[in-house]
């Protein structure tokens, strides 16, 4: 049931006991950090309230009426109650930051979630995290379930039940081996690249569901058609390598491999393959503790 609007609220009541002791209300508003104005008014507030004075004011300091001696007296185990709710709530929030559950799809774990953790240990450095890697699909599933507090997907797919923030933008890029031709022409249209059977991840793969709908806005009625089908992109790049066929990746996945040799991308003309990185969490929560710290250093440092 609703409390009384007669019922003083928690501040003025522990006021009241810290005036009571420490003989002062001077005293009292420095213990509480607060101006003595503003301490004035806090106990005026609360005689409106009650109905009657609850302190004398003498030129020694200030002490209970009658009636603000009961008060203080039932006040005591309101106060007390507050605190022990006070530090049972510290308690909760403790053991929730103590660890924290993340799911990430496949690039953003490999490539950005190392630095983004080194970050996070500097604001949570008690926190024990696991990060669960998967499609895009699979991320925003174990969020949904409220298996990982916080996810970040690449798919450009809205997902029901999700809030879906962008933290990060990337580059898709078309690699091919060094003996394809298309290393060697250095470029190659969206026609060409339309019509090509690619190496590809798993259905449900942010990187495959970008690059399928890029290609379907800039070429309607195209159907994909895929040449090997991988569940991981180490595989893929391996693949591409030994010339099964060309594969299309996030820059941040092979620029290692561009910058050896062993891997090369040509430019793609015709097509814009620029996604954005999200991060999800379950519609109307809000990010709280480790996840929260996640959430705004993936958002500053990417």
């Amino acid at each position: 049931m609703p409390l009384s609007p007669r019922v003083p609220d928690l501040a003025a009541l522990d006021l009241l006991l810290s005036v009571i002791e420490l003989g002062s209300l001077g005293r009292a508003a420095q213990a509480h950090g607060i101006s003595q104005p503003s301490a004035s008014s806090r106990i005026s507030y609360l005689e409106k309230l009650v109905g009657m004075p609850v302190l004398e004011r003498t030129t020694l300091g200030s002490r209970p009426t009658t009636a603000g001696a009961l008060i203080a007296e039932w006040a005591r185990g309101v106060v007390d109650a507050a605190e022990q709710l006070d530090v049972g709530i510290d308690t909760l929030r403790a053991e929730r930051d103590s660890h924290l559950r993340v799911a990430a799809s496949q690039t953003i774990a490999e490539y950005l979630f190392p630095g983004w953790l080194m970050s996070l240990r500097t604001t949570a450095p008690d926190t024990a995290i696991a990060l669960q890697s998967g499609n895009s699909v699979d991320v925003a599933q174990a969020v949904l379930d409220g298996k990982d507090a916080i996810g970040f997907i690449e798919s450009p797919r809205n997902f029901r039940g999700l809030e879906s923030h962008i933290v990060a933008r990337d580059q898709l890029v078309v690699v091919v081996a060094p003996q394809h031709r298309w290393a060697r022409q250095g470029s190659v249209d969206l026609a060409e690249l339309a019509r090509t059977a690619l190496i590809q991840r798993e259905p449900g793969s942010g990187t495959r569901t970008w690059f399928e709908n890029a290609v379907a806005r800039a070429t309607p009625g195209w159907e994909p058609t895929v040449a090997l089908e991988l569940s991981s992109t180490t595989a893929i790049k391996t693949a591409v390598a030994s010339g099964v066929g060309p594969a299309v990746l996030s820059s941040l996945a092979v620029a290692a491999e561009i910058a050896a040799g062993t891997l090369v991308s040509p430019t793609v003309t015709g097509l814009d393959l620029t996604r954005t990185l999200r991060a999800v969490w379950p519609a109307g929560h809000r990010l709280t503790g480790p996840a929260r710290d996640l959430y705004t250093i993936a958002r500053r440092t990417s």
